[in-house]
């Protein structure tokens, strides 16, 4: 069953369905602990209220003083509740707690308490993955939360354009106007900036992390240039690996790889870099409006960046994303290859009427997919060759998710 995360807005409550859901409750079925890792304000909290509200649960936030406080001896607190789900939120603030779960975990599997023990929330990737990839594997199951998608949004809510234009955090698509949207998203790029970063422990100027986050927004869907970066932000080209790195683990910032082929030509070899929500983007770039947007120079990368998250958001673990590019032009803007080694190449056109490029044609010669899209701005889907299908991105998604 999906749950559905209540996002309410100011002129009338709304509920918007969240496909993670389900896949939490399976997880829960099979795993002792199950982790849900998605940026700050996404809806995870929300969620896993929704699911403990259906279980005999306790919620633990460790950003409260007194959550934490209950926790000063663990294996107390959490024995007594052995037969309950326990929900941990923000759990990179009481890293600790990993061991203690392990040895209750192990202990509870010769009672005959398996799954359904724990289900972890976290606003990054690096605590998580650090911390309890080493302490609990195997018993651990891990689920991405991203903003909304696509498919997510309801039909009366319509509006590609407006998901586009404002991201898909939920409090940001439901403000009631673009001007409160806007407003949102800067004040979240400020928490990340001023609180966030500090608690993850990195003494990073926040004005230095702002000016490389805005670059990024303007090079976004660019080949990611180190030594540029540095260059322009007077720090070392190690400085700007770092603090590209914390964006990626703070689930911000997008690193996509080439995708390498044995083809006999020189490929690019460098990452490209996206900022993975567009709101965000738009309010680095100070984009407000959609007719702002439409004006744009980077209306066709942030087109792209919007498109190639929506379809990640689908994919399951096993399945990867790459780009490809020669030297000399040849280029597929997505490459997915699927767990069982079949790729599918990917085209995007923010345009309703999508001519196939030259290169695209050559790079499809040399990596050979099992399919070829074209995403377009619109839903209608027809072929462009024998080969090469146009198609919305809505129906992409769907297809994309049934095949998993």
């Amino acid at each position: 069953m999906i749950e559905r995360d209540q996002v309410v807005r100011r002129d009338n409550a709304m509920f918007i369905e969240r496909e993670v859901a389900s896949e939490i409750e399976r997880a829960l079925e099979y795993q002792a602990a199950v982790a849900l890792i998605g940026p700050r304000q996404v809806g995870k909290t929300t969620v896993a209220m929704q699911i403990g509200s259906r279980r005999d649960s306790l919620y633990l936030d460790l950003e409260d003083e007194r959550d934490r406080a209950q926790l000063r001896e663990p294996h107390l607190l959490l024995e007594a509740n052995r037969h309950r789900l326990v929900i941990l939120d923000e759990i990179y603030r009481a890293p600790e707690i990993f061991l203690t779960l392990r040895g209750i975990i192990d202990k509870g599997r010769g009672e005959g308490f398996r799954t359904g023990r724990f289900l972890i929330l976290g606003s990054a990737s690096l605590d998580l993955l650090r911390q309890s990839g080493e302490t609990l594997a195997g018993r651990i199951a891990y689920i991405d939360m991203t903003p909304l998608t696509a498919t997510e949004i309801p039909n009366e809510l319509a509006g590609m354009e407006k998901h586009w234009l404002r991201g898909g955090f939920p409090d940001s698509f439901l403000a009631n106007s673009n001007g409160l949207s806007f407003e949102w998203r800067k004040n979240l790029i400020r928490t990340y900036l001023e609180r966030d970063v500090p608690l993850f422990g990195f003494n990073i100027p926040s004005e230095t992390l702002e000016r490389l986050w805005t670059m990024l927004a303007h090079r976004h869907g660019g080949i990611l240039n180190a030594s540029d970066l540095a260059q322009s932000l007077s720090i070392s080209t190690h400085s700007v690996g770092r603090y590209v790195d914390l964006l990626v683990d703070l689930l911000l910032v997008r690193r996509l790889r080439p995708f390498h082929a044995n083809v006999g030509k020189r490929l690019v070899k460098s990452p490209k870099v996206y900022v993975r929500d567009s709101g965000l983007i738009h309010a680095l770039l100070e984009i407000e409006t959609i007719e702002q947007l439409s004006g744009h120079p980077g209306l066709g990368m942030s087109w792209e960046g919007f498109v190639i998250e929506s379809l990640a958001s689908v994919l399951p673990w096993r399945s990867h994303v790459f780009f490809y590019r020669t030297r000399v032009g040849a280029e597929i803007d997505l490459v997915i290859e699927h767990g069982d080694g079949s790729l599918w190449a990917i085209e995007i056109k923010r345009s309703l009427v999508p001519k196939i490029d030259r290169g695209f044609h050559v790079a499809r010669e040399d990596i050979e997919p099992a399919r070829s899209f074209v995403v377009h701005a619109g839903d209608d889907r027809f072929p462009l060759t024998a080969e090469i299908e146009a198609i919305g991105l809505t129906e992409l998604m769907r297809e994309l998710a049934v095949r998993s």
